[in-house]
């Protein structure tokens, strides 16, 4: 059942999304104007060497934004490294996939901008930069991105394992996750269309496979059975998320989903569950409303729990607190 509205506006002021305001009111596009002119430029021409060398790179930053920015903030404390004395939110299990591609990609937009103008870029700020960036060159919306926000000063895994969506979850806890953080239902699922690139490992859908989940178009079933056949001796096998344009940021993620071709079980429920259907079925019929809604679902996303003043710092490092 859905949330009562007494909680549901309960997790909504206690949200970070909520607590977040008057942060993100101290964030404007040209922050870094004076401080470092170069900025956007040192941006592009890192995203683009990246991603031409390694094309997997868009689908990897954006899904490390996401899991930085639901769990606490878009403050960069899944950057942090794991020393022998702390535990850090990258190691959390659910983060152990995150692709390296993403934390590479920050560090050489790191290095290039220390260089150019040391100790003003926060991390925070380069990891939602380089989403947006990636996602126009991958041919999705552009939006604005606000800048001036401060790198955390806290890494935990417990608070990664505890508000991260799994996508294994059922629906109503899905919508209730996002809820927390103040997402509509329309927003979560334009948020979702993201898998519209990238991959997931074998192991995050094999348990379906194995005992024929009906939502999944039979013959595709199969051929992940077939590509997931070594998983066991190979935990790195994955798959697409989009077998169509797996390259390309559009709506093709959405129609697929009525066809049975959703990768994850939280792909499929979007079209069987009732709440979610009439959005999916409207951005597989209209590519521009999608790209409207995941715009302003991302701008949204960028500022969520941002650190201002002495709640953050501008690392030197991205991996390791000052």
């Amino acid at each position: 059942m859905a949330m009562a509205l007494a909680s549901l506006v309960l997790l909504l002021c206690l949200s970070p999304f909520s607590l977040s305001q008057s942060q993100s009111e101290q964030l404007r596009p040209d922050y870094y104007q004076t401080t470092c002119p170069r900025f956007e430029e040192i941006m592009r021409d890192t995203v683009t060497t990246k991603q031409i060398a390694s094309p997997t790179t868009a689908a990897a930053i954006l899904r490390l934004f996401f899991h930085d920015c639901f769990a606490g903030g878009c403050d960069a404390s899944v950057l942090i490294s794991s020393t022998p004395f702390h535990k850090a939110e990258r190691d959390a299990d659910i983060n152990l996939s995150l692709p390296g591609d993403a934390f590479d990609l920050v560090v050489r937009a790191k290095t290039a901008l220390e260089l150019a103008c040391p100790s003003v870029v926060s991390c925070s700020d380069i990891l939602a930069v380089a989403s947006r960036d990636l996602l126009t060159m991958m041919g999705g919306p552009f939006y604005p991105v606000q800048l001036g926000r401060k790198d955390a000063l806290v890494s935990d895994p417990a608070l990664a394992e505890s508000t991260l969506p799994k996508p294994t979850m059922p629906m109503t806890e899905l919508i209730e996750i996002f809820a927390s953080k103040g997402f509509s239902v329309e927003e979560m699922v334009a948020l979702n269309g993201a898998h519209t690139i990238g991959f997931s490992h074998c192991d995050q859908f094999s348990a379906d496979l194995s005992r024929t989940d009906p939502t999944y178009n039979p013959t595709y079933a199969d051929g992940l059975r077939r590509a997931c056949a070594d998983s066991r001796q190979n935990p790195s096998l994955s798959v697409f998320n989009d077998i169509m344009t797996p390259n390309k940021f559009d709506n093709m993620y959405f129609r697929n989903l009525p066809k049975g071709l959703g990768l994850l079980s939280s792909d499929r429920v979007l079209y069987s569950d009732r709440r979610t259907r009439p959005f999916v079925e409207a951005y597989a019929a209209n590519e521009t409303a999608f790209f409207e809604a995941f715009r302003g679902a991302m701008e949204k996303l960028s500022i969520l729990g941002v650190k201002a003043g002495q709640q953050g710092e501008i690392r030197r490092r991205c991996d390791a607190f000052n």
